[in-house]
């Protein structure tokens, strides 16, 4: 029976082929939006994760003020923190390294050109050499990492080797921060997520000559020991820094946060933007919808004769009804066949793109769920959109419908 309605809508639509095409654009083209959107985040959602496997989830950072960062790495929130800071941090139980940072947005010169980006001061201890040989972020591609007794040495991020100037940077080359001359030493393989792709790393010290901060630091970094829990840890650091900077607790004037509390917080927001940027486009969909049902309308009152005739040899009103609902469902099914297949082609040349302009980050989801779910969800909307025409169809009177001259 089943099959016999598959066979009567896909006959009904072959019939009306131009009209079949129209109804299903409003359904493909939202079906085009939700799947390209989806397969999009959820493959940077992915990217972002598997990043911070790399770095590992025994890693804590601890900022002044929100944890909120501006331009440069600098917290938007007033607060300092500094190297006393960074030793209650190494004391407390549970901590295998940490090291310092200074983060600030600094004027960078090579050759005539200017540019302004972030600048690290980075420490050239034994700890931020460990913390560095466990970070891919900072891996260097050309040269070598800075290290103890550097002076007026820099390592760059690849995009500012080689997109940032008109010329490109290379190991050996001379640039000036705020007007201080930099020998670069080494360039930082391509990271993908921009930040790390975008700044130059001097030695911590001469950061702070560079921008006078004799003391202050703008991120503590920790990695705790493999056998403690990262987030025992973090409540310990939270507990000393409070006891050190003389503060109560829910109103302390620096932030800490785990690895897994940064992925939590970035999935949460690419979760709602998601689902925004979604919510925006299925709008379509419901355009869709009403696409089906005037056509589905017009279709009854196209094959009013038709239902006299089968109610007349014994058609319930349940299988009228069953054989426009199934119409409608193709329709909408039809519609999100097309719109999967663009939807997907044009998530894969986004992808394409966003890689060819450094965001390697960027990265196309083809997860099954997204396919069955966009084509389960087409069918439902058609069918929906097809039950008030198809209730119409069911309870014609057969002897009016036949003397119907449709």
């Amino acid at each position: 029976m089943i099959k016999d309605y598959f066979k009567l809508a896909f006959h009904s639509l072959k019939g009306r082929s131009v009209r079949t095409w129209l109804t299903m654009i409003g359904i493909f083209i939202g079906i085009t939006a939700v799947v390209s959107l989806i397969s999009l985040g959820q493959g940077m959602q992915s990217s972002i994760n598997a990043e911070f496997e790399k770095i590992g989830k025994n890693r804590i950072m601890i900022t002044p003020g929100s944890g909120q960062f501006g331009p440069g790495g600098e917290s938007m929130f007033s607060g300092n923190m500094t190297e006393d800071d960074l030793e209650v941090v190494r004391k407390v139980k549970g901590v295998d390294i940490a090291t310092a940072t200074i983060s600030k947005s600094g004027k960078v010169k090579f050759k005539d050109e200017v540019e302004f980006m972030s600048v690290w001061g980075y420490s050239t201890d034994a700890d931020a050499e460990a913390l560095t040989e466990r970070t891919s972020f900072l891996d260097v591609e050309e040269g070598r990492q800075l290290k103890k007794g550097d002076k007026r040495k820099a390592v760059i991020g690849y995009d500012v080797a080689y997109d940032t100037f008109e010329k490109d940077v290379r190991v050996g080359d001379k640039i000036l921060i705020q007007d201080i001359e930099f020998k670069v030493i080494g360039i930082q393989k391509k990271a993908g997520t921009g930040v790390h792709d975008s700044l130059a790393r001097i030695p911590l010290e001469q950061a702070r000559e560079v921008y006078d901060k004799p003391e202050t630091v703008s991120t503590i970094f920790a990695l705790t020991e493999l056998t403690e829990p990262p987030g025992e840890v973090a409540e310990r650091i939270k507990k000393d820094l409070r006891r050190h900077r003389d503060v109560d607790e829910d109103e302390e004037d620096f932030s800490v946060q785990t690895a897994e509390q940064m992925i939590s917080q970035l999935n949460t927001i690419l979760g709602i933007v998601t689902i925004f940027v979604v919510g925006i486009a299925a709008i379509s969909l419901l355009v869709g919808g009403i696409g089906i049902m005037n056509t589905m309308y017009t279709t009854v009152l196209e094959r009013t004769k038709e239902i006299g005739i089968m109610k007349s040899i014994g058609a319930r009103n349940s299988n009228i009804m069953l054989l426009f609902l199934f119409e409608s469902g193709i329709l909408g099914l039809a519609g999100g066949i097309v719109g999967v297949v663009i939807g997907l082609g044009i998530s894969k040349v986004g992808e394409i793109i966003a890689q060819n302009l450094g965001a390697d980050i960027f990265h196309a989801s083809f997860s099954p769920f997204i396919i069955i779910g966009a084509l389960v969800f087409a069918y439902f909307v058609g069918t929906m959109s097809g039950i008030l025409p198809a209730r119409q169809a069911s309870r014609m009177n057969p002897v009016d419908a036949l003397r119907s001259s449709k």
